[in-house]
């Protein structure tokens, strides 16, 4: 005896279809947030495109890169930072791409790491004598929990000219992490005045000496170093 061949309820069929095909579909969009060196920073600035043109500029900057800063690693290759997100000294939202048209050292610290500690001064100097009209250093606090500790540590140690840059979650340092630029603290990243990283360091540095004036002036736009 044959038996029936089950009678399907089309309208349902058609709705467990359209889930699997959704289910899918998340799943290439998370495999998207997720995969790639960099996550969606370049592709928010649509500067992928765009930074890796500059791979003839990280070349041209690779003979400034000794010394106190030997420790740098060039770029390979150049890609968009613009679309990293963290708070200004007002506690709003901000990301590097608010810097348009400076150049950067962005690093990131925090009051547990001696290291970090250590440079903060020297960090200070640079931006004293280099910034603010063409270059920045943005120093990133990521501390957990509120302001206090890492504003005493500054008034302690006498900062000044460091503007104070803020991100308690450490998505900045995750994000970074991801695309294989951070291992630890400090973590140091120059990029150029268009968003693009031009060369990267784990690692402290002595900023205030002439190995690192002389990096940041090769890092200048041409005719401005």
């Amino acid at each position: 005896m044959v038996s029936e061949m089950p009678k399907w309820n089309l309208p349902a069929f058609r709705l467990i279809a359209l889930a699997a095909v959704a289910g899918v579909l998340a799943g290439v969009t998370a495999l998207y947030v997720m995969g790639g060196p960099a996550g969606n920073l370049g592709a928010e600035m649509g500067g992928e495109t765009a930074c890796a043109a500059k791979a003839e500029k990280v070349t041209a900057l690779e003979p400034a890169i000794g010394g106190e800063v030997a420790a740098m690693l060039p770029a390979a290759p150049p890609r968009s930072m613009s679309g990293l997100s963290f708070t200004g000294p007002d506690g709003k939202a901000m990301t590097l791409a608010d810097f348009a048209g400076k150049t950067l050292l962005l690093n990131l610290w925090a009051t547990w790491c001696a290291p970090c500690r250590h440079e903060m001064p020297a960090l200070d100097a640079l931006q004293s004598e280099m910034g603010p009209d063409r270059f920045e250093v943005v120093a990133v606090n990521i501390d957990r929990g509120g302001d206090e500790k890492p504003k005493a540590f500054l008034q302690e140690i006498g900062i000044q000219s460091l503007a104070y840059y803020r991100d308690e979650s450490t998505g900045i340092f995750n994000e970074l992490k991801k695309g294989g630029l951070a291992l630890g603290l400090p973590v140091t990243l120059l990029v150029d005045a268009d968003g693009c990283l031009l060369a990267h360091m784990n690692g402290p540095a002595e900023w205030a000496s002439e190995d690192a004036k002389r990096l940041i002036k090769a890092a200048l736009p041409a005719g401005e170093s």
